[in-house]
């Protein structure tokens, strides 16, 4: 797996300085998080492996190689010099548009009582490392050996989801390869008893690294917290901080993301993360609607109206009510069975298509222990074979004996019933994301399960209304489980935007942006869904048949496809994650879109590619 951390073993110089090599200290038993920092006890590693880098098989005999390593940061000492950056680009030959290590700052205070602190931010090799447990395809591994969390592009097929999950950005999509890449703590040059290419390019001893709870010569704290840096309840990160300089009671990103950091002072002093209302001009936001998860907009709406769809139909005929008849409609029966494999292979295909490296798809089932994505994509598998073999058996029913063939029937419905509902809820556990705050809400459920009910009815009441032989058909009972999941996605959303508002943080960042920037959208998905809702719940009371029934149900499709591919969208757009801080170049969203509107993104210097996957 490490073969590929580096194009060439590094070798150390002779007259390497003392500043940049590894200190030996004492450390404590236990890092503050009460996990143990001998690693050869909680991995049980065996003593004297090799972490066999570029074919290397040589063992290092630092005493402190099993023990838990990880970053010092003085942001006294930082001056925004960038030396770390170019240090870690160039031991790690990256182009312009990635950095594994940045430098954001912060700032506050007015002229000329200006204050700015600087960031300097890595992967750091946390103790429970979530872009580990999300990969699906297992590309993550810690070590016993400096607790390192390492990476391998090439068992990466480039889904992203570990860029989701990281509260730090640490791990890198590099869409022109097509995987992801990060820092990997210079495992080979502490082999050979070097500190990590950042830490000893340092020009101000700003950064420094060792074994965790140790402090560096003449620092003081060692502190897990600092004014920007996300909770370390989420992933228990080995980074220790000092800042001892007064700071005004306000910090500022200097990044377009609305959010500011403010001291708390009725309790320890620390920064809270608040909206910043830059701007409250209200807008429609519509071109700002694109973006790179467009396929994941397509695929989870079609999958949950061709789940939801798929289990009308089976389970109807249970309750005594039956929309499209085997027997008497044979023809559009299995027209619509083919239909909707038809539209989850368009979702399937354009879901595999957003992948850096679709040809390992294949790999989505590696990590079922861990992953959510593995779990919806192994879900959704099972599901559309399940639907497959029904609609095989409906084709050749007539072939196979009574008995055999309604065992058959009922085996396979059964099956795609049950892993389609469970798809629809590991495709939710996939957005229950700590570091994105507006997605980790139980709407997120209300919303699929709620899609699933409106959309798939609708999807039948279309199809069931097609032949004119059947419009006499009650479709009250599709009326009313259109109209319960528009209820419920709309009681989600409600919920969801007061608890944003109360919450604060990112999470009311965010829901900042869509009352503002996408405001006018937002209102009318609202106003569409309350519409929605108006015309099911009519439709179900009045029972209209004939012409008029499909004059109110296709006025409805016109209400609730738009609503739901609008705030679908909205979805994907709005969530802001408990990143770190930027700079006004670097890192920035906002210059990012400049930079391609302009052109500047033709210019590779400016770290910005023109257009992403």
């Amino acid at each position: 797996m490490l073969d590929n951390i580096q194009h060439k073993a590094f070798v150390a110089r002779p007259d390497e300085p003392d500043y940049s090599r590894l200190p030996r200290v004492d450390a404590p038993e236990a890092n503050q998080y009460g996990q143990t920092i001998d690693l050869s006890v909680r991995f049980k590693a065996l003593m004297g492996e090799s972490l066999n880098i570029n074919g290397d098989s040589s063992v290092s005999d630092n005493p402190d190689r099993y023990k838990q390593h990880g970053f010092y940061f003085n942001a006294d000492n930082c001056i925004s010099c960038h030396a770390c950056e170019s240090a870690c680009s160039e031991k790690n030959d990256l182009p312009p548009h990635l950095a594994f290590r940045s430098v954001g700052y912060l700032e506050g205070g007015s002229y000329p009582d200006y204050h700015r602190m600087n960031i300097s931010m890595a992967c750091n090799h946390c103790d429970d490392p979530v872009c580990l447990k999300g990969c699906p395809t297992r590309a993550y591994t810690k070590f016993a050996e400096y607790g390192a969390v390492l990476q391998d592009p090439d068992i990466c097929f480039g889904c992203g989801y570990c860029t989701w999950v990281c509260p730090y950005n640490a791990p890198q999509l590099d869409h022109t390869k097509g995987h992801v890449e990060k820092c990997n703590m210079c495992v080979d040059r502490l082999e050979v008893g070097l500190k990590p290419a950042c830490a000893s390019a340092c020009l101000a001893g700003a950064l420094d690294f060792g074994v965790i709870e140790t402090t560096p010569e003449n620092r003081d704290q060692l502190e897990t917290k600092i004014p920007g840096f996300p909770t370390t309840e989420i992933t228990q990160p080995n980074i220790r901080f000092q800042q001892t300089r007064s700071l005004p009671r306000e910090m500022r990103r200097t990044d377009s993301m609305p959010i500011r950091y403010e001291r708390d002072e009725q309790g320890e002093g620390d920064y809270k993360v608040k909206v910043d209302k830059r701007n409250d001009n209200k807008e429609w936001g519509i071109k700002k609607l694109h973006s790179r998860e467009d396929p994941l907009v397509v695929f989870t709406l079609v999958s949950q109206a061709v789940i939801g769809a798929f289990i009308a139909l089976f389970l109807a005929p249970m309750f005594g009510v039956e929309f499209i008849s085997q027997t008497q409609n044979p023809v559009l029966y299995n027209s619509l069975l083919a239909g909707l494999l038809a539209i989850e292979s368009v979702g399937l295909f354009l879901s595999t298509m957003h992948l850096g490296k679709p040809h390992r798809f294949y790999r989505a089932f590696n990590n079922l222990r861990y992953s959510p994505v593995s779990r919806e994509v192994a879900g959704i598998a099972i599901f559309f074979n399940m639907l497959g073999g029904y609609f095989l058996l409906s084709l050749v029913s007539s072939y196979i004996p009574e008995g055999l063939n309604s065992f058959l029937a009922s085996l396979l419905g059964w099956g795609a019933v049950i892993s389609g509902t469970g798809a629809l809820y590991f495709m939710h556990a996939i957005y229950r994301i700590k570091a994105r705050p507006f997605w980790n809400h139980w709407q997120v459920l209300t919303s699929f399960y709620g899609c699933m009910l409106s959309l798939g009815s609708l999807v039948l009441a279309l199809v069931a209304l097609l032949p004119w032989n059947v419009l006499q058909l009650d479709l009250t009972v599709l009326a009313w489980a259109a109209f319960a999941g528009v209820l419920a996605e709309g009681i989600g959303l409600i919920r969801h935007a007061v608890d944003m508002k109360r919450q604060q943080g990112e999470g009311g960042a965010s829901h900042y942006v869509q009352t503002t920037q996408y405001a006018y959208t937002y209102y009318s998905r609202n106003v569409l869904l309350l519409l929605s809702a108006t015309v099911l719940f009519g439709i179900a009371l009045l029972q209209p048949a004939g012409g008029a029934a499909i004059f109110w149900w296709l006025f409805a499709a016109l209400l609730m496809l738009p609503a739901a591919v609008l705030g679908r969208a909205l979805f994907y757009v709005l969530v802001i994650p408990t990143t770190m801080p930027g700079a006004f170049f670097w890192r920035n969203k906002g210059f990012e879109e400049h930079a391609r509107e302009t052109g500047l993104a033709n210019m590779p210097q400016t770290g910005v590619l023109s257009d992403i996957h």
